[in-house]
């Protein structure tokens, strides 16, 4: 190799590099920047999903979308990439539901909501216990969630087999029994009423036991009075897709709107807990369990 052609093809390597990274920063300069507050290519969400703020709106809508189940009617609300992006970073349910674990009571699905509308507890038979009352507190107490709704339903195999347990004196096998146990409240009132089909009955009578728990506790109840909270129970009907209701039902909204400008009770412990959005953590049950 002579001497005279190596200073050559250094000059062209260096000229050859030089030309690529003109072009790769030109093509960096040419890229627009992602927006504050979003991501290159999708819209900025939303600063926060709106609420529905009454115990009477908030139980209309659930009973709307209902009726929407049972005639085939489906909205499938809130269910798209928006939606997703409003509530990435906070949320507002409007409701609290507390159901069976029955794969055929889906509350998303019976009641015809989406993402973000709904706070879910599903247990056996609707089985309350320190954690699940403390979940069930939770959207109320740090997100004025307005309706707990406590959803049984139609052959509940939960109830079931706590009836036959406690009828029969028979224990369920491992942690199933505590299921029975915590029913027995609504066994022993079904068996003092008397009356054909008792299981069903039973179911009855599990819903109504655990909606007057959960609104007589102690840091739910003074919201209940306040009327910014109204809790209540339904009857799911496999056969129809229908929910019954088995309670009161929440106040107008007049007479909610004018509930809310009540001075709290004192000793309530409503609002002192973080938002919604900002914890990761459920406060615990205080409440009592059935």
């Amino acid at each position: 190799m002579d001497g005279a052609g190596l200073p050559r093809r250094t000059a062209l390597l260096a000229g050859g590099l030089a030309a690529f990274a003109a072009g790769t920063l030109s093509a960096c300069a040419a890229t627009p920047a992602t927006p504050a507050g979003g991501v290159q290519g999708r819209p900025e969400p939303a600063a926060s999903p709106p609420q529905t703020s009454t115990p009477a709106a908030a139980f209309a809508r659930l009973m709307e979308g209902n009726k929407r189940w049972v005639d085939g009617t489906l909205q499938h609300p809130d269910r798209d990439p928006t939606r997703r992006q409003l509530v990435a970073q906070a949320q507002m349910p409007f409701a609290v539901v507390l159901s069976c674990i029955d794969s055929r009571v889906p509350p998303e699905l019976v009641f015809d909501t989406g993402l973000g509308d709904l706070y879910v507890l599903r247990t056996g038979g609707q089985a309350l216990g320190p954690v699940v009352t403390g979940s069930v507190e939770y959207g109320p107490m740090t997100s004025a969630t307005p309706l707990v709704m406590v959803l049984g339903h139609q052959r509940c195999g939960a109830v079931e087999a706590a009836y036959k347990s406690a009828r029969d004196g028979k224990p369920l096998p491992g942690h199933l029994d505590a299921l029975s146990k915590a029913l027995r409240p609504a066994y022993e009132r079904t068996v003092e009423e008397g009356g054909p089909d008792p299981v069903d009955r039973m179911v009855r009578n599990q819903i109504r036991l655990t909606a007057e728990v959960l609104g007589g506790n102690a840091d739910l109840a003074p919201l209940v009075r306040k009327g910014t909270l109204a809790v209540v129970g339904g009857y799911y009907s496999l056969d129809t897709g229908k929910v019954e209701i088995l309670t009161s039902t929440p106040p107008s909204a007049t007479s909610s709107a004018t509930a809310r400008t009540t001075p709290e009770p004192s000793g309530t412990r409503a609002g002192t807990l973080p938002p919604s959005g900002t914890t990761s953590a459920a406060p615990s049950g205080t409440g009592p369990s059935s």
